[in-house]
């Protein structure tokens, strides 16, 4: 373990670079499957980021040939005899860690990125769709794994998927368990985009986010999410309240001022 890696022999990486946080699942042998250690670890990367003010972007990948596998199986124990449905019950995993991960990356102080750069299955397909952009590699694929073994979506899924694709193509993925290829996922809405290179493709995009007005593309991330919950009558408020508050931030005088001077703005994120 070092200072600068902390948290590698947990499965993560995590480096800074400039104002982008690179958050990388590090375990390819297990096509990244989460293990509560790893979770563990994740969340307090993602602390890490979100205490360092000049961080203002981040950006998660997968090591190896898969983004994330969702669950390592070996974490439940099947071994037969006493107490087998309290060892093999995923509940207190989910509530105790991916509920945990999903929400941290919901909430974030920064926009968020996912480079997919191989299969999302599981729960690693909800990790990516937690983020707020996802740009996957040509050869990624979605898979909603649950039904094969039993189990119903998690991590946010079963909400995720019906938000991003609708009641009737959510309800055949999440049935079949068949696989979503990246380019079909781009055209049904569920990522942004497809790259050869979805890690360099996001890094850029990430340093571009960076640079914008932090609070600003924060607050447009709730307010999408939530445009679903209220009547529009009530967003029309809501939209007004962030104005509001917005409009007393110094990216927005910084703003209005560059363009006023015809330049070009420079943001703090404040």
């Amino acid at each position: 373990m070092s200072d600068t890696q902390p948290w590698a022999d947990q499965g993560i990486l995590y480096e800074e670079r400039e104002a982008v946080a690179l958050v990388t699942l590090n375990r390819p042998q297990a096509l990244n499957s989460f293990t509560r250690d790893m979770h563990r670890a994740l969340q307090a990367a993602l602390q890490r980021a979100a205490d360092q003010p000049t961080i203002r972007a981040l950006v998660v990948t997968g090591a190896g040939r898969g983004f994330c596998a969702g669950l390592d199986l070996t974490e439940l124990d099947f071994t037969p005899g006493d107490g087998l449905l309290e060892r093999a019950n995923p509940g207190p995993v989910i509530d105790q860690c991916f509920n945990p991960t999903v929400r941290a990356f919901m909430n974030l102080r920064m926009p968020t990125i996912a480079a997919v750069n191989g299969v999302a299955a599981g729960a690693g397909a909800s990790l990516a769709m937690a983020c707020d952009i996802a740009i996957a590699a040509p050869g990624a694929s979605f898979v909603q794994a649950f039904s094969k073994i039993g189990l119903i979506p998690d991590a946010g899924g079963s909400w995720l998927l019906v938000e991003r694709l609708g009641l009737a193509r959510a309800m055949a993925l999440a049935m079949t368990g068949d696989k979503l290829p990246a380019a079909q996922a781009k055209e049904w809405g569920l990522i942004w985009d497809v790259a050869d290179d979805p890690l360099a493709a996001s890094l850029a995009l990430a340093q571009r986010l960076a640079a914008m007005p932090t609070k600003a593309l924060v607050a447009t991330r709730n307010l999408l999410r939530e445009a679903g919950t209220r009547s529009f009558d009530a967003h029309l408020d809501v939209e007004r309240d962030l104005q509001a508050a917005l409009g007393r931030t110094h990216d927005y005088f910084e703003g209005v001022n560059a363009f006023l001077e015809k330049r070009s703005p420079v943001f703090k994120g404040e």
